[in-house]
């Protein structure tokens, strides 16, 4: 199998971009796909923004960050993604669009491409099953946001060959990132606590409770945390969070996992959090103000 030079990112929301820039940080080429120019557009400005406040922060050296956005390559043609030796999925968390989404990989990749899904509740095994190469298909979880979070959760299907596991591995650690081996399991390590865990907190908004800004006060106070639970799912997105409930509890039916009520109607509000401009918070720019 090639040595792996070229990365793909199918998929440039919040997550792909994240992923994008770490590959490009670490000197990777970096493929960069979606069918929306507007979101290759918004993963340009948010990493040069990144990148330039890694130098303002002395992260990076000037050289460094313009040499990441030289390595990043995007486009709306899925046939580019025929140069790349590792793929990683980031788009929604539906076993219908990865299948869909693979197969078309499958016909214009190298056999030597390993392919890799960023999910964090689907099955990898099942997700493989569509791809055409289940033998060459590795489960690749980075954390949100993926250029801060070093923990990527690494889970072989049932055909991964240990030679495309190994090889994913690598890459992993070759991102800079921190990988950790988990089985084919719903929600693997994180998100099978994470789930629940933000759905407790928004029922307690829900009920009244408290506010949002105390909950997540309380929680960042009382256990050490660095971020709220309501002011993560601002940045995941209330509809990412649908997903994930409506993917977890499917599997599983643990009612902790069941998506509250009030989630669906902050979705019909169009209150999906930062990339709306309101969810739990409100935002202007980069500033967020409490509820």
């Amino acid at each position: 199998m090639s040595e792996i030079k070229t990365i793909g990112i199918a998929g440039c929301g919040t997550m792909g971009a994240g992923i994008a820039i770490v590959s490009a940080r670490a000197g990777f080429r970096t493929v960069v796909y979606d069918t929306r120019p507007e979101a290759l557009e918004n993963a340009r400005k948010q990493t040069r923004a990144f990148l330039d406040k890694s130098v303002q922060r002395g992260k990076l050296s000037a050289e460094q960050a313009d040499s990441a956005m030289n390595n990043l390559v995007a486009t709306t043609n899925l046939a580019d993604m025929n140069q790349c030796d590792l793929v990683i999925d980031a788009v929604f968390e539906d076993l219908r669009v990865k299948h869909e989404l693979f197969g078309k990989l499958n016909e214009v990749c190298p056999q030597h491409t390993i392919f890799a899904s960023n999910t964090s509740t689907l099955s990898i095994t099942e997700i493989a099953a569509g791809s055409g190469r289940d033998d060459r298909f590795v489960g690749m979880h980075f954390c949100l946001p993926a250029q801060l979070m070093k923990l990527v959760e690494m889970s072989p299907g049932l055909n991964t060959s240990e030679e495309t596991f190994t090889k994913a591995w690598a890459a992993c650690e070759a991102l800079g990132q921190r990988p950790v081996k988990t089985k084919d399991n719903p929600g693997f390590i994180l998100n099978y606590f994470l789930v629940p865990y933000n759905n407790d907190a928004i029922r307690l908004v829900e009920a009244g409770v408290a506010a949002p800004a105390d909950i997540d006060r309380a929680i960042k106070e009382g256990l050490g945390y660095p971020m709220g639970p309501l002011e993560l799912l601002d940045l995941i997105g209330l509809d990412t969070q649908l997903l994930l409930c409506e993917a977890l509890y499917g599997i599983t039916h643990e009612p902790r996992a069941a998506c509250p009520p009030l989630v669906k109607r902050m979705i019909a509000a169009g209150h999906l959090g930062r990339k709306s401009g309101r969810g739990f918070y409100t935002y202007q720019g980069n500033a967020m103000f409490g509820s």
